[in-house]
């Protein structure tokens, strides 16, 4: 009977970990299927509209190790709450944007919430479970909150098309005051060891990608010769510079740069970048050439999505099984690889009455190929540092994808603005056949970059040794 109470604190625990997250990984993907509606009906263009995207990637991409650092601090559940509250009161703001500008600004708050609750949630998990427990329980919870990937297009369209893109932040309201208070309630607090916040460096890091981002965003309306473009640029490269000198000699660093000596993490963290941001293009632009150029609604949009989304669950468990066997350098090149065919299939196929059909294959490739690769490039930056490390680099890790999706993302709609345009099926069908050709280009310098992986027998000869 002594027992019964703290195996409850640990269901709660799970539970409302999962539940949370699960939502906030649901709102990064829900609006995909929803762009096509809320650009009509705030009457804004393209490159406007992916701030919505990333926004909410970028703030959420540089305040994941802050969020970390906060709540061992100040403790995980406090911090968690606070976040999860920020997070709800943004999807508030969301909800009640008249205009792009404030929708925008609620998205970017939104990812500020979500870089505290993802972290923290993992955090809560490993200080609840012993350490027996943690490879079932971080693998439910990781389950549960990547069936985000899958659904998520199709509740957005289901939204979208059935009552209004309003009511895909909506939902988060009751859902988000009901975890908090019950987390609150019957989660135990939990501490880790006091760390330094490096202010500094999440600033620079924060002003290199806004000011390159905004140089990609801006690049076509003003010219890419512009003062503007020219001028975002360098400081975008002097703020990335000064970020990397910083990192090298403060004591406490957000991102230890010595990691990066070794070339199984540092190749996984360049591999992953360019994968994701090949990825998360293709999320933003795929369900828009579903509804723009072929006439979907936002539903069979996100249900035509499923091909592609769904292959996460079948091939990410084959993958993380073969790992080991094969080694991280055939997965993660063999996968972005695939991933890089699947894209350019498309961009050599894509017209305004191309049945479904005929996308089914490149789909089915293209995601079978990027869930072999993820779990294998995670292994290789999770093996390449010690074991007192492996907090931090995952949340380098999970970093360095998102802004990976933010520069793809900004990087995709500055190719489709060369080419095509939201005036007719055919116009946007050509600058999204170009866009697509790109992303397949960063998914082939990923396959490329993944090279550079140790391979297994190099492993099998000298263990992985934590970077000095």
């Amino acid at each position: 009977m002594t027992d019964d109470p703290h195996k409850t604190a640990k269901t709660w625990v799970l539970a409302l970990t999962s539940i949370a997250s699960f939502m906030v990984a649901l709102d990064a993907l829900t609006l995909t299927t929803a762009l096509t509606t809320i650009r009509a009906d705030l009457q804004t263009s393209i490159d406007t509209l992916e701030w919505t995207f990333n926004a909410y990637n970028i703030t959420f991409a540089v305040l994941l190790l802050t969020g970390a650092a906060l709540g061992d601090r100040f403790g995980r559940r406090r911090i968690f709450a606070a976040g999860l509250g920020l997070f709800v009161a943004a999807s508030v703001g969301c909800a009640l944007a008249r205009d792009i500008g404030a929708l925008i600004a609620a998205r970017a708050i939104q990812g500020m919430g979500a870089a505290l609750v993802m972290p923290l949630a993992m955090a809560l998990l490993s200080a609840t479970f012993t350490r027996e427990e943690r490879a079932r329980v971080l693998g439910l919870f990781s389950g549960i909150t990547g069936l985000a990937l899958i659904v998520g297009p199709v509740v957005g369209g289901a939204i979208a098309g059935g009552l209004a893109w309003q009511w895909i932040f909506w939902i988060n309201l009751p859902i988000g005051c009901v975890v908090i208070l019950l987390l609150l309630r019957h989660c135990p607090e939990s501490f880790g060891p006091p760390a330094a916040l490096d202010m500094p460096g999440l600033a620079l890091v924060t002003g290199a990608t806004l000011a390159i981002v905004w140089a990609l965003v801006r690049g076509n309306h003003v010219g890419w010769a512009s003062t503007e473009v020219a001028t975002a640029l360098i400081v975008g490269l002097i703020a990335a510079a000064t970020f990397v000198g910083w990192e090298l000699r403060t004591p406490a660093p957000m991102v230890p740069m010595r990691l990066f000596r070794n070339i199984g993490f540092s190749s996984a963290i360049g591999a992953s970048f360019l994968f994701y941001a090949s990825m998360y293009s293709v999320v933003f632009f795929l369900p828009q050439f579903l509804q723009t150029a072929q006439s979907y609604g936002p539903l069979d949009a996100g249900l035509r999505l499923l091909p592609w989304t769904a292959t996460l669950f079948v091939f990410a468990p084959i993958g993380g099984r073969l790992v080991n066997r094969l080694g991280e350098r055939l997965l993660v090149a063999g996968g972005t690889l695939l991933q890089a065919i699947g894209f350019a299939w498309i961009a050599l196929i894509a017209t305004p009455g191309l049945a479904f059909v005929h996308l089914l294959a490149p789909l089915i490739l293209a995601g079978a190929g990027i869930s072999l690769a993820m779990p294998a490039a995670q292994n290789a930056v999770l093996g390449a540092v010690a074991l007192t490390e492996i907090g931090k680099a995952s949340g380098i890790f999970n970093m360095s994808r998102f802004l990976g999706g933010a520069f793809g993302v900004a990087l995709l709609v500055a190719v489709f603005a060369t080419r095509g345009s939201i005036a007719s099926p055919q116009a946007f069908n050509s600058g999204f056949a170009v866009a697509i050709g790109v992303s397949a280009a960063l998914s082939f310098a990923a396959a490329i970059v993944a090279l550079a992986l140790p391979s297994r027998r190099a492993l099998a000869i000298v263990p992985a040794k934590a970077s000095a």
